[in-house]
């Protein structure tokens, strides 16, 4: 008679610890969970469904459109004007913003009197309401505002209209000096009202890429510097060969916080020109979102606009990650 072996199922032994910790963990994250949720991925989950229906902020009904806000959306010459304006806007502000980042954070990195003082006035402009430096600024580009008084004191010519009633682009205006005409409207630059814009975004946001920059000036080891000087390197070839690849992912960091903000760009457009004007040179996506939505009751149709926006932000930040991936920063 043989024997019978019984098989018992395996069971792994259960650390209550653990499970007891596992639990503690989503009871503390809920809270933050929960907040997310509802500010967060629900109202974007809502922008998505509006999107696909026509929905009017005056009339009650909402018919269901599929893509036809998105067909209507992308044979509309004012999102054409207002994609263009955005990526001049961003082209011009995102690298230039940079720079100056970089540079006031060497600057202000060094062993200098008044070293803490420079810090808080470069910084000072970033952490001020955009609003109240945008009226500033509306005053300071008027034909007879300090900067023209400045450019007539050093001699040098005002643009007529003057700053943001000038609707010119700026690349057309260089291009026309030399008797180059006839520029289509992509290759014409930013309008110099536009341009208006784009320089005090830069006086405002160079600040807080100084900070970030000083934050990874600041990581990079001494030692480091000392055995260069020590090996004969100059200044400018410790800053391009040290400096510069150690502070490639802040760079990379930056240029993506840069990007996200300046293709949101709404305040300093509402307050300097209305409407997008002169001529709809400083109409970008985020007033048009405004434009769409809460003047014109179309939400639907400012909802795709959101989306497209959220799309092109989305694609902007998987290419610099990838760029990141492949240049081996962590």
């Amino acid at each position: 008679m043989g024997n019978t072996v019984a098989t018992l199922p395996f069971r792994r032994n259960r650390n209550p610890l653990a499970a007891e910790d596992a639990v503690a963990g989503w009871v503390f994250l809920s809270p933050a969970l929960v907040i997310l949720g509802l500010f967060i991925f629900w109202p974007i989950a809502q922008v998505f469904w509006v999107s696909f229906h026509d929905w009017s902020l005056i009339e009650p009904g909402r018919p269901f459109r599929g893509l036809g806000n998105y067909r209507d959306l992308f044979s509309d010459p004012d999102f054409e004007i207002a994609l263009r304006n955005t990526i001049w806007f961003s082209l011009g502000v995102v690298p230039t913003q940079t720079f100056l980042g970089v540079l006031l954070a060497v600057l202000a990195n060094r062993a200098i009197p008044g070293k803490s003082f420079f810090r808080t006035a470069f910084y000072f402009p970033s952490i001020s309401s955009s609003v109240v430096i945008s009226i500033i600024f509306i005053w300071l580009y008027q034909q007879n505002g300090l900067i023209n008084f400045v450019l007539r004191e050093i001699g040098f010519g005002t643009p007529r209209p003057p700053w943001l009633s000038n609707p010119v682009g700026v690349i057309d205006m260089g291009l026309g000096a030399i008797g180059v005409d006839n520029v289509t409207p992509w290759l014409a630059g930013p309008s110099v009202a536009l341009l208006s814009i784009m320089m005090m975004n830069i006086w405002t946001t160079m600040g807080s890429m100084m900070v970030i920059f000083l934050a990874g000036l600041q990581g990079i080891p001494g030692d480091v510097y000392e055995a260069a000087s020590l090996d004969g390197a100059t200044a400018r070839q410790q800053f391009f060969q040290i400096t510069i690849p150690l502070l490639r992912p802040v760079v990379f960091f930056v240029l993506t916080l840069g990007f996200i903000g300046t293709f949101q760009v709404f305040d300093q457009i509402f307050v300097m020109t209305p409407g997008g004007s002169p001529s709809k040179t400083t109409l970008t996506l985020g007033y048009l979102v405004y434009e769409q939505g809460f003047q014109g009751f179309a939400m639907g149709a400012a909802s795709a606009i959101a989306v497209v926006l959220f799309v092109i932000i989305l694609s902007i930040y998987l290419v610099q990650r990838r760029l990141i991936q492949a240049s081996g920063v962590e």
